[in-house]
């Protein structure tokens, strides 16, 4: 159906009315000469008209088309005007309608329609074309749009809006009529073609018609669409659409539907007999069908993919090559004894390896093919204080206890008492010796969780009287009358939701409601940064595995990484069609992840800025987002209570774990990624079999081009142990070096 460009014009304004010809196989009616119909200020339209009545006999048709139907609909004010203004004889009516459904344009003829033959389809092409774009309000255009022409207003009130139903339940019987392979498939076109139906109808102040439409089919619809109906339902007149941005992006963005060719085939031919533009249309302008050759997709495999704001992802986004494998690690030496510790390297250069090693404490030194190049981003190089954090870890990475599900994890949950203050988010250094907690009263708290006391250095005249030489310098640096087990930092304006420590223990990071991610120091307990990018809350942050930068999301949809070193963000990760509510780095510090109230997940290269994989699936906001250590695996949690595994790789959902009944808010891998532990407001810490369920896989090619997930209904088997709290929900897991598992949450009397 050629579309016609641009809102509708009044005839007192200069507007070009651009028609072009379409391509969408429906017959040849469409295939017009793209010329421009320009009404110049103060004359009136009827130049423009006569032109194009006197130059196609095609156009000419069409006029009388409209005009036959108006007069039959005994609208004769409006025939009057339109034929004045068209410079056509009383008597042309007359003459047409000895033969209204016989001879038309195209071999639209004769179709049998209700309004009596090529009339009204003819007609229904031309306004539907011409209300779909005069209700696509862009996003740029600050004013107002001139909804309907002044002309064909009176049709547009009312002629159409009635035959919205009409329109909706036709396609909603054929689908029901198609055989079962192809039903699954249709059925998708049932959601984005009642809101962009019910929309259209708001948009144009038909507001009595819209609530019935509502009523009648918005029971049809999938539950896990009931959030977006309700707010949906709210909006009745076109005042409620403005300021709502998702509903912006909702009209703006095309809905994603993937369908197999043959059912694709079916829907078009179906549409083609009926004459039915108006759905036609909507399809062409607000949806994008990924046709993929091959067998249709079950319900099953439908539903596991469904769900979010905007359909399904693309399998073209998925397509991009994502460098998922590890970053070799720095050689170091680990010394056999504690003495042989300040002897590691004097002139600052690693030594060369022991060829007797223990498997878990070093990588191999063979790079990774999958993995990206060490220069790939510029990454900190090794301070001697990191050189002998590795060696600790190696050290504790021997004595490390090897889980599976023979033998599960011991549990360390440390409960918040009267924490009064409404506790937001919580985070562990990596070696487990500090807590640090953010709260709604808009302080972050940290504690020690060692006998090891909070000290902070000296003042600056003290730092002058110690030998900086001696060997214990930095424990003298440190002012043991401060010495505590927790400490208060003041500074936001708002309530705490992100926290991340940095990996060397010396920084923290808070993101808070007041817009800012604030950096504070873990020697002075002051802060040091306050990072202003975004306008609205941000829901989080997180540290990069390797310090230096880190990323924060909010309420304006857009993710932000930074370095600590810049105060302004290095990239913009935007494309979220609500709020970003968590970030996490991939264990490779090139990829960032983020969850959405789209219900989306993402994942964003940090070289380039750009999107390389969107996942779909989940039925609520995602609120927490885990990578497997070796970097090839994802796993998410939302508020739907479900789990979901993906395959970075592949870009494939693999796995989908149920069993909680409540939203998830924290999700972490063990050290060597055998088990998952989940952690939701249900009260419960579950441990699920992450082994099995990624050794069950089996991705071919032909799954990856199609997105044919079988998923195994196996949570059953996956699932290790469930684990409750009295009445304590679980908001942040965290495994120790030696694999023992803490847990933490507020107590809720």
């Amino acid at each position: 159906m050629a579309a016609v460009q641009g809102g509708l014009a009044d005839t007192n304004e200069e507007k070009d009315i651009k028609t072009e010809p379409s391509n969408d196989g429906f017959g040849n009616n469409n295939a017009n000469d793209g010329r421009v119909l320009s009404t110049s200020p103060g004359s009136s339209a009827s130049a423009g008209i006569n032109k194009s009545a006197a130059g196609a006999p095609e156009d000419q048709q069409t006029l009388l088309a409209v005009l036959q139907f108006l007069r039959k609909n005994k609208l004769t004010e409006s025939v009057e005007i339109l034929r004045r203004e068209a410079g056509l004889p009383e008597d042309s009516l007359e003459l047409k309608g000895g033969d209204s459904s016989g001879a038309g344009s195209g071999g639209a003829a004769g179709s049998g329609d209700k309004e009596g033959g090529d009339a009204s389809s003819l007609l229904s092409r031309v306004t539907s074309s011409s209300s779909a774009v005069a209700q696509a309000p862009t996003k740029a255009a600050g004013e107002d749009q001139p909804d309907v022409n002044v002309v064909l207003s009176a049709y547009n009130q009312q002629g159409d809006p009635p035959l919205y139903q009409v329109y909706y339940s036709g396609l909603k019987k054929f689908i029901e009529s198609v055989l079962d392979c192809h039903r699954a498939e249709l059925s998708q076109l049932f959601y984005p073609l009642f809101v962009h139906m019910y929309l259209e109808l708001v948009y144009n102040n038909h507001e009595s018609e819209a609530k019935a439409f509502f009523e009648k089919f918005s029971g049809d619809q999938e539950c896990y669409y009931e959030d977006d109906l309700r707010i949906l339902s709210s909006l009745s007149k076109r005042e409620h659409m403005r300021g709502n941005e998702t509903l912006m992006d909702f009209r703006t963005s095309k809905f994603v539907l993937r369908i197999s060719r043959d059912s694709y085939q079916l829907l078009k031919r179906h549409l083609q007999e009926r004459q039915n533009n108006q759905i036609w249309n909507i399809i062409q302008e607000h949806l994008y069908i990924d046709i993929f050759d091959g067998m249709p997709r079950s319900k099953g495999q439908i539903d596991a993919m469904s769900g979010s704001l905007a359909g399904e992802g693309k399998r073209e986004a998925n397509k991009a090559k994502v460098y998922y494998g590890l970053l070799k690690e720095p050689e170091i030496e680990l010394p056999l004894d504690d003495e042989d510790e300040e002897a590691e390297n004097e002139e600052g250069k690693p030594k060369k390896k022991k060829p007797k090693k223990d498997s878990m404490g070093s990588k191999s030194k063979k790079q990774d093919p999958n993995a990206p190049s060490q220069t790939r981003i510029p990454l900190p190089e090794l301070k001697d204080s990191d050189k002998l954090d590795k060696i600790m870890y190696m050290k504790e990475a021997t004595k490390r206890i090897r889980l599976g599900p023979d033998n599960l994890p011991s549990i360390c949950f440390y409960t918040f008492l009267n924490a009064y203050q409404g506790l937001t988010a919580v985070d562990f250094t990596d070696d487990s010796s500090l807590v640090a907690g953010g709260f709604a009263d808009s302080t972050v708290r940290v504690w020690s969780v060692t006998p090891k006391k909070l000290r902070k250095v000296k003042s600056a005249a003290d730092l002058n009287l110690i030998d900086k030489e001696s060997d214990d310098v930095l424990e003298r640096i440190m002012d043991e009358k401060t010495a505590s087990e927790s400490k208060i930092l003041y500074g936001h304006s708002g309530p705490v939701y992100g926290i991340s420590f940095s990996p060397d223990r010396n920084y923290l990071l808070s993101s808070s409601e007041d817009g800012t991610v604030r950096l504070w120091s873990l020697q002075t307990f002051t802060c040091l940064v306050g990072y202003k990018g975004h306008n609205y809350p941000v829901w989080d942050t997180h540290f990069s595995p390797h310090g230096y930068y880190f990323v924060s999301g909010g309420h304006d949809r857009v993710a932000r990484l930074w370095a600590t070193d810049h105060y302004q963000p290095l990239r913009m990760f935007s494309g979220h069609l609500a709020d970003v509510t968590c970030t996490r780095f991939h264990p490779n510090s090139n990829y960032v992840a983020t969850g959405s109230s789209d219900r989306t997940i993402r994942l964003w290269d940090v070289l380039n800025g750009n999107c390389v994989r969107i996942f779909t699936g989940h039925k609520g906001p995602i609120h927490t987002l885990a990578f497997s250590p070796n970097g090839k695996f994802l796993a998410s949690g939302a508020t739907d209570g479900r789990v979901l595994l993906w395959d970075i790789g592949h870009g494939l959902m693999i796995g989908e774990l149920k069993g909680h009944t409540d939203t998830i808010y924290s999700l972490r891998f063990s050290r060597d990624g055998e088990i998952l532990a989940s952690g939701s407001m249900d009260n419960t810490v579950r441990l699920w079999d992450a082994m099995k369920a990624f050794d069950d896989l089996e991705t071919d090619d032909f799954t990856a081009a199609t997105g044919h997930v079988h998923l195994q209904d196996n949570s059953q088997e996956l699932l290790l142990g469930t684990y409750m709290s009295k009445s304590t929900p679980v908001i942040h897991l965290h495994f120790t070096r030696r694999n023992l598992l803490l847990a933490t949450g507020a107590y809720n009397p």
